[in-house]
This record gives C-alpha cells, structure tokens and sequence, in this order.
C-alpha cells in the first residue's frame, strides 16, 4: 500500500458502506449451516468447496456472478435466518471499523403466504439493531472515545423478475396473468414501496431509502417511475442501480425518470462507447454533460471497484476502472463493498485496492470517507446526522494524528 497509509490506519478508520447487499454478504460457513438445518441442496457442504464452485474471485460475465445468490436467498426463507445473517453482517463489517451501513435487500424475495413484506424487514431490523446495542455498549462509545455504529435499512425493487424468481412473484404473476408483464413489474414496485412505507412509518423501522436492482439492458427505469414518485412523495430517499452493466443512458434515465439521489455502481457513466442511443449525435459531449451534471449536483456514487472487475471482466487491471475519471472530475463517491461474500471482499479491501491503484492523497481520502457519511440516507433527524458526521469526522482527524498522516 501506498505510504503514508498504513493497514493499521485504514482498519481504524470510521468507514460506510452504503452499497451492501444482505443476500450477498452471508457468510459461508453460515450458508453451510441454514442448508443443512433446512434441507436445502448446494453444490458444495464446505467453504473451500464453494468458494472454488461458487463465489470465486474471477466471475465470466454478471450472469455469472449472480449465480450464488439462488444459493444464498434459499436459505434465506424465514424470520429467524433473516435476523442472524443480517446480525453477522453488521458484526463483520463493525468489525474492520465500519460504523454506518445502509443493508440493502430485495423483499419480494423472501415472502410467504404467512410471512409479508414488513415482516421481512422487521426480522432484517431486528438482527441490526441487535448488533448496534452490542457495539454501543462499549466504554469507548459511552465515553465518546469512538462514534457510534448505525445501521438503516434500504429495500430493493426488481428491474425485472419472473415466476421463477421467488413463491411471491410466482403468485404475483399467477395473479396478474392477464395485464402485459411490464405493468406487472411496475405494480410489483409499487407494492413493494407501499409496504415499505407502511413498515417505516406504522412500525417504525428504519427504511431510509428505495432501490431498484437487476437487469438493466432491455428494462428501463421509466417502468419504475410510479414507484419512485411514491417514494418522493413520502420522504423516501432513493438510489437507482444503474450503469453497472449497461451505458451512460442507464444513469440519465434513473436521475430524470427516477429522480435518484445517488447512484449505484456507476461505472459507465465516462463511457462514450456504450452509448446506443441513435438520437445522441456526441456521446463525448453527452457523458461530459451528464458527469457534469453528477457532480453539480453532488449525486454520489456507489463504487464497488472488485464488484465491477468481477462483473466487467473487460476492465482487466483495476488502474483502467473508471474511478479515476470519478475521482478527476470531483464526483460525490464513496467506497463500497456491494456483496462482502460474492465479491470475497471487505470495506478495508476496497479501500487497499483504491490506494494501491490511483493515486489518492490524504484530503481526497478523507473525503471519500466523509461522503459516506455526508450522503448516508439515516435514519434521524438531520440535526442527528449533522452531529453523527462531525464525531465521525473528529474521530478521523484525531486518528490522522495518532497515525502520523498530514492532511
């Protein structure tokens, strides 16, 4: 790693991670566990069999990379599962010195007929806030030697989806047979924001935002926008997965149909080649425009650096990876994991692999830092977060002294 940074420093750092999926980031071992407790079939019964059959470190295609999460959402089927992985997330992450995440999921994955969508994110919230009492209880936090570890909740739309993908889309579509399968998608969404709502304000969990994940190539974000237009009606904040496999395009439509506040992924918005659009005559002049209008704006974005080497094997060495056309045109971005076990990484990973590939110095850093926790979505006041922000701040800079880096 670049001097004048060391492990130590990195580990200690008050990090986020606001890209993080909950069905991609079980543990193995964990995974082992609730297949064998619940019948459930998998290619291999031992972690070193299913790191090399399943979550690799080189994936062929995104296709290919998704793979594993069949594997993953089988066992994630019932309250009690639900809990104790999304427990042993926040453990892991808290663990490297992450203290904000945002656990992204999508619901309608791991629905019954007894078991409804606020169900699904109370267990969810229950395992979070397990961990936060955990962490909490320590003197350092009680003293305010260290910041606090939060947690929140963010729920996922699907871009697309059939019967196959879970028993509650193959009773929405068994139910809908009759409408066209884009309305059905939209109303899907609906739904899912509704209830989301619902779990948030009648329930009081901590929903802070709307996703929509999936397919992107073939399934615009306009199916989504009556979706999206609930959320912002009712002060749901809003990321959109978007130019993660598929062009500039993708991000345009999830900022103007969508009106999202950050973007995931990301990666080809400094792609003039994916633009397929035969109506944009300048695909230079429209990526420069729509960066521009990114930082402008200070949408940040979600950049998961191994995630995309995995998903976009065309990438090849990380040095070519769009973040550094991020990082020179000023953009709001922060550091994620995105899948902790299917991209076989940590937040620390992520950022020794920055460091190491650009150039990045100690004022960039930190920012890269405090956007995380700038552009959380939290579940508080703003006053709260405001606060929350500065301790995390102060508790960097007092560890840029203890470390011996100048800003």
């Amino acid at each position: 790693m670049q001097t004048p940074y060391t492990e130590a420093f990195i580990r200690a750092l008050p990090k986020t991670d606001l890209h993080l999926h909950l069905d991609g980031s079980i543990r193995v071992s964990t995974l082992i566990d609730l297949a064998r407790q619940q019948g459930v079939e998998l290619p291999s019964f031992t972690e070193e069999g299913l790191r090399e059959l399943v979550f690799r470190d080189k994936y062929e295609s995104l296709a290919d990379y998704l793979r594993g999460f069949a594997h993953t959402c089988a066992v994630l089927q019932d309250a009690e599962s639900l809990e104790r992985v999304a427990y042993e997330v926040a453990v892991d992450s808290f663990s490297e010195g992450v203290r904000y995440i945002e656990l992204r999921f999508a619901p309608q994955l791991h629905v019954h007929e007894d078991f409804c969508i606020p169900d699904v994110i109370a267990a969810v919230a229950k395992g979070l806030a397990r961990a936060e009492r955990e962490f909490n209880s320590s003197s350092a936090v009680k003293q305010g030697l260290e910041p606090s570890y939060r947690s929140a909740i963010i729920v996922a739309a699907m871009r697309m989806f059939t019967a196959e993908f879970s028993d509650y889309y193959r009773r929405y579509v068994a139910i809908h047979r009759y409408q066209k399968m884009t309305q059905v998608i939209s109303q899907a969404s609906v739904d899912l924001v509704n209830a989301a709502i619902h779990a948030r304000d009648q329930l009081g969990l901590p929903v802070v935002g709307f996703d929509l994940a999936g397919q992107e190539d073939g399934y615009p974000a306009a199916a989504h926008a009556e979706a999206y237009a609930v959320a912002q009606q009712n002060f749901l904040k809003k990321t959109v997965h978007a130019g993660e496999a598929f062009g500039p395009e993708s991000i345009f439509q999830a900022l103007t149909d969508l009106h999202a506040d950050r973007i995931g992924h990301g990666y080809h918005i400094f792609s003039p080649e994916k633009v397929t659009d035969p109506s944009i005559l300048d695909p230079d002049a429209y990526v420069e425009k729509l960066a521009e209008y990114v930082a402008d704006r200070r949408i940040t974005v979600e950049v998961c650096l191994t995630s995309n080497l995995q998903t976009n094997p065309q990438i090849g060495d990380l040095r070519r990876h769009n973040f550094r056309h991020m990082l020179a045109a000023n953009l709001s971005v922060t550091l994620c994991t995105d899948n902790r076990t299917v991209s076989n990484t940590t937040v620390c990973r992520e950022f020794e692999r920055a460091l190491e590939a650009f150039h990045i110095p100690p004022r960039t850093l930190k920012q890269l830092v405090v956007y995380g926790f700038k552009r959380s979505f939290f579940a508080g006041s703003y006053s709260e977060k405001r606060m929350y922000v500065r301790q995390c701040f102060d508790f960097y800079e007092r560890l840029e002294r203890e470390h011996g880096v100048r800003p």
